[in-house]
């Protein structure tokens, strides 16, 4: 005799008790917001502080480089500064809107390959539906350095705009956890690459599960061909790419509609 559906079996009452469709209580979505974030903000201040061959440096001087080895620094900051990578000369020069733009079609861009092709993590990645869960954690790194650029540095500023962008949740004041999920050792930035953090992040925010389908998604047809075979990949990006924008002008948005939550910035 075939087994009936489960809906049928245990009736409405009894699948609205069932632990996997209880939706995150605002406590809940703060404290997995605010771990996320706490790998977030060393890998952006590393990004943007680190220079461990002096190159950023480099970038500001336009005197003469007398020498093989100054003259092959001076060419390496040059294609440094061609980047404006944060902390050189070119970056000095980018506007708020531009420095914005960085981060969402550099970075951005480049996570987005891991978000497409989840098999870049290995056999595991392959095993299990990732893409959604890192497309979230791909969007929160470029949402944060977004909200950092516009004077957004409080976590639980941060936390509130992922949480709004993101999960479409307006979290309460006590939903924030009492103290913040404490920074990486000096140590543990150096030997984190920024993609390695995607797959940390990701696993953090795997446990959002009610609320990552929240985010900006990939638009039809992309994510309709995303399970196609040998399109599928490139198709997810282009959609992962133009969500991450959308993503990313929300965040925008969400902060010019809270003043309160930004610091002074200069261009």
């Amino acid at each position: 005799m075939p087994h009936k559906p489960l809906v049928g079996r245990l009736g409405q009452s009894e699948i609205g008790r069932l632990p996997h469709v209880a939706e995150m209580t605002d406590a809940q979505l703060a404290t997995a917001l605010d771990k996320a974030i706490a790998l977030i903000d060393p890998v952006l201040d590393l990004m943007a502080e680190r220079d461990p061959l002096g190159l950023k440096e480099h970038t500001f001087d336009e005197g003469a480089h007398p020498g093989r080895l100054a003259k092959v620094q001076h060419l390496a900051a040059e294609v440094l500064n061609v980047t404006d990578w944060p902390g050189t000369a070119g970056w000095s020069e980018l506007s708020t809107q531009k420095r914005i733009n960085w981060w969402v079609n550099r970075i951005g861009a480049i996570n987005t390959i891991a978000v497409s092709y989840p098999g870049v993590f290995g056999a595991w990645a392959k095993a299990l539906p990732l893409s959604s869960s890192l497309g979230f954690a791909n969007q929160a790194l470029v949402l944060t350095a977004v909200g950092r650029e516009l004077g957004v540095t409080d976590r639980n500023s941060q936390i509130r705009m992922l949480a709004s962008v993101l999960c479409g949740r307006d979290l309460p004041t006590s939903a924030f956890p009492d103290t913040n999920a404490p920074a990486d050792s000096a140590a543990a930035k150096q030997r984190r690459s920024v993609i390695r953090s995607l797959w940390d992040i990701a696993q953090i925010l795997r446990k959002v599960n009610d609320t990552i389908s929240k985010r900006p998604m990939p638009k039809r047809p992309f994510s309709t061909l995303a399970w196609v075979p040998l399109i599928g990949a490139p198709t997810l990006y282009v959609g992962e790419r133009m969500a991450l924008c959308r993503a990313a002008k929300a965040g925008q948005e969400w902060v010019g509609a809270h003043p309160g939550t930004t610091t002074d910035q200069t261009a």
